[in-house]
């Protein structure tokens, strides 16, 4: 069966520091389709914004956001578990910092933790180990993590869902001329240089890290498709029927896939 990972953003994720219920349950859906002709990880951002919910710090600052997140964790694996439940499928949580992917050992553990998941029916839910880390073992945004979890566990494609429609020539926001890039076999260079602009104020990244996880994708001989999380109609044809109406798909020249 083919593997796929599954990266939601807190912007697609919460609504007015809550986690938005509708748009899960949406989401959660779709995997259950999806369970049928793939693996599914899915990586998940939201702590942060669920915890503020609960605990109203500043999260500029680093223990700030380390307490939210804290807080946060158990707000969104709980709402996770109460959708998932609606369709029988039992979940895991993953937490994950950079130093696991730097270290065999630690790779190649969690590696096997998530295959034995798999291999049972359980849904493996990923995020960044805010807590107790330093800024120096964190990724800082879950698209980089996302690729990473992409390539470390052989993943035909990573799908990214934000609140875009996907890639486009300009800013769509400020050219109404701007068209949406279908398919793309590299990432402008100069684009990844560019500052994050999140339009979530919870959020991380924005397009720039999106594309980094892209260009870390075509680099790694691998696939990213990025999708509206708000509409997931694009994405299910995408993936179920393979229409690709809407989104933007990043694939190596020449793309093979390479077993490990």
């Amino acid at each position: 069966m083919k593997r796929i990972v599954i990266k939601v953003g807190s912007a697609v994720l919460t609504q007015n520091n809550n986690i938005a219920r509708e748009r899960m349950l949406n989401l959660v859906s779709l995997i259950a389709k999806l369970r049928s002709q793939y693996d599914v990880i899915l990586v998940s951002s939201g702590a942060v914004a669920a915890g503020y919910s609960a605990l109203k710090l500043d999260k500029t600052k680093q223990i700030g956001k380390k307490a939210i997140a804290a807080a946060g964790q158990p707000i969104l694996m709980t709402s996770y578990k109460k959708k998932f439940d609606i369709f029988d499928i039992d979940t895991a949580q993953i937490l994950l910092t950079e130093d696991d992917f730097d270290s065999r050992k630690r790779t190649k553990m969690f590696q096997e933790i998530i295959d034995a998941h798999l291999s049972n029916d359980i849904l493996p839910i990923v995020n960044e180990n805010d807590i107790s880390s330093t800024p120096e073992q964190l990724f800082g945004d879950n698209d980089q993590l996302s690729a990473n979890v992409a390539d470390a566990l052989n993943a035909d494609l990573l799908v990214i869902l934000s609140d875009i429609d996907g890639y486009y020539d300009k800013n769509p926001s400020e050219h109404k001329d701007a068209k949406i890039y279908k398919v793309l076999h590299e990432v402008p260079p100069e684009e990844l240089n560019n500052a994050a602009t999140p339009n979530d104020p919870f959020a991380t990244g924005g397009i720039v890290t999106k594309l980094k996880a892209a260009d870390y994708m075509i680099k790694h001989n691998r696939r990213m498709f990025l999708s509206n999380g708000f509409d997931l109609s694009y994405t299910e044809e995408f993936l179920l029927e393979g229409k690709h109406t809407l989104g933007t798909l990043f694939e190596p020249k020449n793309y093979k896939k390479e077993e490990k």
